[in-house]
């Protein structure tokens, strides 16, 4: 009998212990990718947001469309901001973002 009769003929080992291993790799898994993903999106929100619960008049914001002003006017849900000599204009709370350009000097 050739090597290769006596490995077909053999019955196939199971490994013990195998569903306990795939379970452990899966809560690993899913810890590493809150604490790489979910977790840092969480902080960067939580920081906008007290941002823009903190905006006083003066502040400079840039909008998610790029356009930087000052803030003129702030109300409940939309801020008044002035991009150049007398022209304002209107956005949501929700569309704007901190002015990162005095930072980075």
């Amino acid at each position: 009998m050739n090597l290769f009769a006596l490995l077909q003929a053999a019955p196939a080992a199971q490994p013990q212990g195998g569903g306990w291993s795939m379970w452990i790799m899966l809560a690993l898994i899913f810890v590493v990718m809150w604490f790489f993903m979910i977790r840092p999106q969480r902080k960067q929100q939580k920081e906008l947001q007290n941002f823009r619960d903190s905006l006083k008049k003066g502040d400079k914001v840039v909008t998610i469309g790029g356009i930087y002003g000052t803030v003129c006017e702030i109300k409940e849900n939309n801020v008044l901001i002035e991009v150049d000599n007398n022209v304002k204009i209107r956005v949501s709370k929700n569309a704007l973002v901190k002015d990162f350009t005095e930072t980075v000097q």
